[in-house]
Parts: structure tokens; sequence; C-alpha cells
């Protein structure tokens, strides 16, 4: 990978989800080195600190549902929109927003602030989870499980809407990567869409590699691509600081393989690395784990 102008953006925000402590997320990986260890392969690196809202007060206001049932709507909506801001004055500057959270759905944020500058993006969803529920199909009503299907323009209006009106996405510009715990209503979605999704199933059959380069073609004709990864896509054998684990994940060894290759792709243009939770990890071993994740990312490899 050639030098990249990289701009660490903190996404500190856990209103999306009902568990404590992933918005101190970005926090615990700067204390694992992010910045340096960026640098040291090289780029231009910058934290440009953490994004808030209006809403700082999480833990005295972080279960209230609105009248469809989701959770802390107005918090994820008011956060959305400032992390869609710092996302795009990033790419104003010629730079590469990394954005470290936090909970998945940040990424309605981030998504929207890519797609002001790239009108066809593409997305790799790494992650245990489809993400892609609405209102109607959501057991939970935590809004970290509906980014995806936001950006598609599915559920709420204002949250569809955020920086700018519409869906961001396109169902055929989207590849999910390690899914291995679908809703009902999410893998309904995905077939009547057509959305293509490598389950852990064909991870294994056909190694992540191979995943990544076949996700990389079908993406192929994309103005950009942006990188959302939850750490949760990865085994809880590797993983333990992180809410929503799933047995049956990646392995970090083949998720750096993958990503080896994803950072050979000049298309690669922003990216989410989420819901990391120091709360219940061990020793910040996930923040550790977060950092090489991210070092791969950018063009770190085994030789």
């Amino acid at each position: 990978m050639s030098v990249v102008k990289i701009d660490i953006i903190g996404a500190p925000t856990a209103f999306g989800q009902p568990k404590l402590g992933v918005s101190l997320g970005p926090d615990a990986v700067r204390l694992c080195g992010l910045k340096e260890h960026l640098s040291q392969l090289g780029h231009d690196v910058a934290d440009k600190g953490n994004v808030y809202g209006k809403y700082r007060a999480e833990y005295g206001n972080h279960s209230e549902r609105n009248e469809e049932g989701l959770m802390n709507f107005n918090q994820v909506k008011d956060f959305s929109e400032a992390l869609a801001a710092s996302v795009e004055g990033s790419l104003d500057n010629n730079r590469f927003p990394f954005i470290v959270g936090g909970d998945h759905s940040l990424s309605i944020g981030s998504v929207s602030g890519v797609t002001k500058k790239y009108n066809n993006l593409g997305v790799l969803w790494i992650d245990a989870h489809g993400d892609i529920n609405n209102s109607d199909t959501s057991p939970t009503g935590n809004i970290h499980g509906m980014p995806l299907g936001v950006l598609l323009g599915e559920g709420s209006r204002s949250l569809v809407d955020i920086h700018h009106e519409g869906a961001k996405l396109k169902h055929e510009n989207i590849v999910l990567i390690g899914v291995r715990d679908l809703d009902t209503g999410e893998k309904a979605y995905i077939k009547e869409h057509g959305i293509k999704c490598y389950t852990m199933s064909d991870v294994r059959r056909l190694g992540l590699d191979v995943v990544i380069t076949k996700a990389l073609k079908h993406l192929q004709d994309c103005d950009g691509i942006h990188l959302s990864l939850d750490v949760d896509s990865l085994d809880p054998l590797e993983i333990k600081g992180t809410g929503t684990k799933v047995d049956g994940g990646i392995f970090l060894s083949e998720m750096l393989l993958g990503l080896n290759i994803l950072s050979k792709t000049e298309l690669l243009v922003s990216a989410d690395l989420v819901e990391v939770n120091p709360l219940i990890d061990n020793c910040n071993e996930t923040a550790e784990k977060a950092v090489v994740i991210s070092e791969y990312i950018f063009g770190q490899s085994q030789i």
C-alpha cells in the first residue's frame, strides 16, 4: 500500500445498543498505540479526536425508546449527523477517514459522510450480524442492528435522510462477510434484494482470502469502497471485549490474511472499526488486537 493520509476519528457512541462501555472503545484502542503503529508503516496519520453530538451524558439517558420502540433514537440521529460532517470534512481534505467506535450504529453517520463524495460507493460489511433490520423486523429495537438497513433506505425517514436525503447505498454494492447470526427478517431481505452474502460456512469452505478477492471483484465498478469491520466477526476465542459475541467466527490469522489482500486495492477510501468494549474485555486484549487489525487494513504484512 502506498502512503495514506489517515484521519483517526473517534466515534464514542454507545446509544445504538444497551451495554455500556463501548463508548470507551476509541480511547482504549488509542492507548494501545493506534496512531504510532500506523505511522510506523509510513503513513501520514492525524488523530482528530472524538466526535460528540449534543447528547454527552450517555450514562444518564441510555434506555429511551421512541414510539416505534427504537432505543435512543434522538441520540443516534444526533450523533450520526455530527459524525457524517466530520467524515465529509476529512474527505474534503483528501484524507482517509478511519472511524474507530463505538457501536455499529455509527456507520449510519460514517457512510452518510462518505457518500457525499462517492456516488456509487461499495461496502464490505465484515460482521457476525447482517445489521439490516428495521423497526418492523428488529427483535430488540437496538439501532446497532439496523445501520445497513437505514443506509439502504429502510425504516425511519429521519435516519435515512441524515446528512443528505435518500438511501446512501445500492443493494448490488454491498458484500456481507462472516455473517452467522441473521434474524428472520434479515434473511428474507437479503434474498429478496439479491445482496451478496458470504456466511461463515462460505468463509470456512473457501477461505477468507478467496472471499475478499471475490468481494473486490464484485465491487470493481464502484467509485470507492468503504470497509465496516465489527470485531464480533472474529471468533469469541479471539475476542472477549465486544457485546454480541457469536460462536464459530473468523480467526485472527485468517482475518489478517484477508485484510492484507484488501489493503492492496486502490478503491478503499474509508473504514470503520467498531464494537470494542473495554469494560467486558480482558486486560484490553481486544483493543490490542484492534490495533493489529488496523495495521493490516493499512498494508502490514507478515513478510
